[in-house]
């Protein structure tokens, strides 16, 4: 019997055409800033770019920027009924030293989003882009945006100028939570503006370096969220770790859990094992996912972490290390690949199983 499950792409990157686009939705008191230096340049130079070059659409402009071409070239072709929308270049928006200028592309681009993106095609999901370092801006931008039916998640930047556990942050996840939304984290920005070092011993010196270290802020900001007591003060809220690779999560699900047998007196809040909060309320999505030399490794690596339920297909489209869903995933299990590329997708976005593309 053919299988129905809808295939879910959870990292897709829609454009501007022009960044001038934005100013229909951004105050006028702006308008020079953005079209001055946007939410700020990149700190690395990647040699083989950021883009695919197919992608950009035939009416030109910035790859991915035409939602009924995006559909014609990556959703249709490739058999996925939905994407979760990004966005492109405006997450560097929560690292600028002016919260207020961040808060006001946030809800711009919001803006732009419901109403060019969403309204274009079924298929498309959005994400609520918010200024992370102003949480109380960030809540009421959810408060804000949240009701568009269209609407899945809140985004902000992984970069951050401390851990996502910390209560500074808290009124993000209390807007989140009431609004029935999962919040994710996406990376790129990390060593922009008000976010420091990349790394805790601070610069890599080129793109590469800088590539394959990105999972140590994910790990960082994990880490906080269970130990800092988040999911027990948030008890629905569910957290996604959009591009930061999955094959370090038995190793910190470990270690936590030994470390908590000795240090449990110092988060007494804690009621369970780490792992447990980590199983429960952390999502992940496949791209980049590692490579081993023996595939099946990472099978059982998805095994020992026993996260089937945690992780979700991403293509990353249309950046330059796009996987192809049809190709992405090692061999796995029928039951485990179909819950990567549909059910947990779908059961966290509350997706229909059946229109739009499926």
């Amino acid at each position: 019997m053919e299988n129905t499950d809808p295939v879910v792409d959870t990292d897709v990157h829609n454009a501007f055409k022009s960044k001038t686009e934005l100013l229909d939705f951004l105050p006028q008191e702006w308008h020079r800033q953005w079209a001055a230096s946007g939410t700020g340049g990149g700190v690395y130079y990647s040699p083989v770019g950021l883009m695919r070059r197919d992608a950009v659409p035939p009416g030109g402009g910035t790859p991915g920027n035409d939602p009924a071409y995006l559909d014609e070239h990556h959703l249709s072709p490739h058999g996925i009924d939905y994407a979760i929308l990004t966005g492109s270049g405006v997450l560097g928006l929560s690292l600028l030293p002016d919260p207020d200028y961040g808060t006001a592309i946030a809800a711009a681009y919001n803006d732009w989003l419901a109403a060019t993106w969403l309204p274009a095609s079924e298929k498309y999901k959005g994400s609520i882009i918010i200024n992370a370092s102003d949480p109380v801006a960030a809540a009421e931008e959810i408060a804000r945006s949240a009701g568009h039916p269209d609407v899945v998640q809140v985004l902000m930047a992984s970069a951050a100028q401390q851990p996502y556990g910390q209560r500074f942050y808290h009124p993000i996840y209390a807007a989140a939570e009431k609004a029935g939304l999962p919040i994710a984290i996406h990376p790129g920005t990390e060593g922009r503006g008000i976010a420091g070092a990349p790394t805790p011993a601070g610069y890599p010196t080129r793109y590469f370096e800088w590539h394959n270290i990105l999972p140590i802020n994910y790990m960082t900001h994990v880490n906080s969220l269970v130990s800092e007591g988040v999911f027990e003060k948030f008890p629905d809220l569910t957290f996604v770790a959009i591009e930061g690779g999955i094959a370090w999560l038995p190793h910190l699900m470990w270690r936590m859990d030994k470390n908590y047998k000795a240090l449990r007196a110092t988060v007494p809040w804690l009621k369970r094992r780490p792992s447990e909060y980590i199983r429960k309320h952390i999502r992940l999505t496949t791209q980049p996912i590692e490579e081993p030399d023996d595939p099946r490794h990472l099978g059982q690596i998805i095994a020992m972490a026993g996260a089937e339920t945690m992780i979700m297909f991403s293509s990353d489209y249309p950046h330059w290390d796009f996987d192809n869903p049809r190709i992405a995933l090692p061999p796995l299990d029928r039951d485990v690949r179909t819950r990567i590329m549909s059910t947990n997708a779908v059961q966290l976005y509350g997706l229909a199983t059946s229109g739009a593309g499926a």
